[in-house]
């Protein structure tokens, strides 16, 4: 690798810069300009900032260490990084994994998961000598594309059967609200409806619901995830915005149909339809920023396809 392949762009920020290597493929190269900011950095780290804006990792080697992972981003991003965690325990002397309690009894189908404990807003009560968050192990363990562990299925829940006669299709349009510009209006995918031989069931949770119309699919979410992931398992497909339970369906290597704004996440990457992150998974991106109308129809459309084949999810 060139000095030029890894130079910053004059006047381009760091953080953009690996963004941009991120987003087109290019990890080997996003790791060795995060090991510069990690330098220059140092041991500082902001506690008084958001937990979700904190870089918690200082550097250190994990091989043979007690290492504490923080979970501190939103419940899709420790399903997704959760696959590194046997990867971890198999280097470093000591993992415990300090995760979100909502999603300890569903990590808990995870083979080589180890220690889980419930994160809590006090001072984390076991022994470690570096401590880590869980989205920064990618960038630790220097894995790329071509290296993601975790085989799909990671998570195995027992199943539940949502099927009947129909293709029976899960369906999320809105993210949190903490990022508005990732939901679709509803409005857009009532389509959705009408495709023949189609099931379609409501996982969508929160605020968003009263986007629905009486009537409209069959009420099928739950708040409770492991129960939500079994359902998923009885599913033939999920189709979400960028969210939980997207994640969860990649996870559970449910077929899932990926709803992008134009800019999206670095972790979908750029210039494709598929994922390395979940085997299961197609992109569907909006061509130019908010146009929502053209994802939906291609949605519809692709959905109307695959019922007129009549194929079904194995399993």
């Amino acid at each position: 690798m060139t000095e030029a392949s890894l130079a910053v762009r004059p006047r381009e920020d760091p953080g953009a810069a690996w963004m941009r290597c991120m987003r087109r493929g290019a990890w080997a190269e996003a790791w060795q300009l995060g090991d510069a900011m990690l330098a220059a950095r140092g041991a500082a780290r902001d506690r008084h900032a958001p937990r979700h804006l904190q870089a918690v990792w200082d550097g250190t080697p994990l091989r043979g260490r007690q290492v504490l992972v923080r979970c501190y981003h939103g419940l899709g991003d420790t399903i997704q990084f959760i696959r590194f965690i046997p990867t971890l325990r198999e280097i470093a002397a000591d993992v415990v994994t300090w995760v979100q309690p909502a999603l300890i009894p569903l990590l808990r189908t995870m083979p080589g998961v180890g220690r889980l404990e419930p994160l809590h807003d006090g001072t984390p009560e076991f022994a470690h000598d570096v401590d880590i968050e869980i989205m920064e192990l990618a960038h630790a363990l220097r894995v790329t594309a071509e290296s993601l562990p975790g085989d799909a299925p990671y998570l195995h829940p027992p199943a539940a059967n949502a099927r009947g006669d129909c293709l029976a299709i899960g369906l999320v349009w809105a993210a949190g609200e903490y990022d508005p510009l990732r939901a679709i209006p509803l409005r857009l995918l009532a389509g959705l409806a009408d495709v023949p031989g189609v099931s379609l069931h409501i996982l969508q949770r929160g605020p968003a619901l009263q986007e629905r119309d009486a009537g409209f699919g069959l009420s099928s979410g739950a708040d409770d995830l492991l129960a939500l992931a079994s359902l998923m398992r009885g599913l033939d497909l999920v189709i979400s915005v960028d969210s939980m339970p997207a994640h969860l369906a990649g996870a559970l290597d449910v077929p899932i149909w990926l709803m992008l704004r134009h800019e999206a996440d670095w972790r979908w990457m750029e210039g494709r339809d598929t994922s390395p992150w979940y085997p299961s998974m197609r992109l569907f991106r909006q061509p130019s920023p908010g146009d929502w109308p053209s994802v939906a129809r291609d949605v519809i459309r692709s959905l109307r396809a695959l019922a007129a084949t009549g194929r079904r999810r194995a399993g």
